[in-house]
């Protein structure tokens, strides 16, 4: 099935290929290198941003970074697709937006010299997207004082299903899946794991309780999730793995135990994190250049430092604070199954999120 879907999506994108001049497993044209403007629209949190401006730096290209979600980057992306402004989309093009028909053409067809180096399952799939790093999509961060404050041992949270003690009741900070790639991930993250069978009825059971504790509160924005929970607003953060280990960082620096990052016991996801350049964006060279650089070996190391994991697999993480996959329950996401289901998914979350408010 997988391989006939591929098919399938290379076959529907043939025309646009053939427009730009057809597709190959390396660049077909060398980008110049060096010098001028590059700028990159990203939901990246700002560890990787500082990482990408070490390819600025090496080729001496000023390069403009301008943060949103990444519906609100798609959505500028598509509103100036007559006349682009920006070059690069940063993080945001995971498998789901990859394939949606809506966001395929406002993309340059481009794959980045290495790319059939890297592990198939990471590789370009689309001919648009390069994956770069891997995104964790189950992390639940505790603020450790105001978890003890209602009577509870930190110690014993290690669970989704701890997610659903009374005690938390309002008190749990969760994005929005039909806006946020990162809250959308946990979704599917969550019905993965939660049922008898990965995305059955029963996993939607317990997603529905999970939804009727949350009392009504959704958090508009990724950061706040995880800047709230670490200032004591929320209790528990629904979050992912990058900017959450960022502040276990922060807090090793002062010396106190303030938030703790858990890991759930019934599974954790990883999932390629994706770049593509803007279609008939104002500086095509750098912007190939810098699909070239994230997943160079220099790249890679670059996105080592910061706390993500990269795509490479011969390239670990560099922090101490990073909890390695032997010490984690890994398992796979379908992919597949979840870009097709995505539309039907958010639906269905909004519906019963809507319902569990009244």
């Amino acid at each position: 099935m997988k391989n006939f879907f591929k098919l399938l999506m290379i076959a529907l994108l043939a025309c646009s290929l053939v427009a730009c001049g057809g597709k190959s497993d390396e660049p077909t044209d060398e980008p110049t290198v060096g010098g001028g403007d590059l700028v990159i629209y990203s939901p990246n949190s700002d560890a990787l941003v500082e990482a990408a401006e070490a390819f600025g730096d090496k080729y001496g290209i000023n390069v403009q970074f301008i943060s949103a979600k990444t519906g609100e980057c798609l959505e500028r992306i598509a509103a100036e697709k007559d006349n682009p402004q920006g070059d690069v989309m940063y993080g945001g093009m995971n498998y789901a937006n990859s394939f949606n028909p809506d966001y395929v053409p406002l993309f340059e067809p481009y794959v980045a010299a290495g790319d059939g180096k890297l592990p198939e399952a990471y590789q370009n799939f689309n001919g648009i997207t390069t994956h770069y790093c891997l995104d964790g999509s189950a992390a639940l961060l505790v603020n450790v004082e105001e978890y003890e404050k209602l009577g509870l041992n930190i110690d014993d949270f290690d669970s989704y299903a701890d997610l659903l003690q009374p005690e938390l009741f309002g008190k749990i900070a969760m994005g929005d899946p039909a806006s946020s790639s990162s809250a959308w991930a946990e979704l599917t993250n969550m019905l993965r794991v939660m049922g008898d069978e990965p995305y059955d009825e029963k996993a939607w059971e317990w997603v529905t309780q999970f939804a009727n504790n949350l009392n009504g509160v959704i958090i508009d924005g990724s950061s706040a999730i995880y800047k709230g929970t670490y200032e004591g607003e929320y209790v528990v953060g629904v979050s992912y793995e990058d900017p959450c280990v960022g502040l276990l960082v922060d807090q090793s620096a002062l010396g106190k135990e303030i938030v703790r990052l858990v890991y759930p016991s019934e599974g954790a996801v990883w999932l390629p994190a994706g770049a593509a350049i803007i279609k008939n964006c104002p500086n095509m060279d750098n912007a190939k250049l810098f699909m070239d650089w994230l997943i160079s070996d220099e790249g890679q190391a670059a996105i080592a430092k910061t706390t993500a994991r990269p795509v490479n697999p011969n390239i670990s993480n560099e922090s101490e604070l990073m909890t390695p996959f032997s010490q984690i329950n890994v398992v796979y996401e379908d992919m597949e199954l979840c870009g097709t289901h995505k539309g039907e998914w958010q639906a269905r979350w909004t519906e019963l999120f809507n319902a569990a408010k009244q």
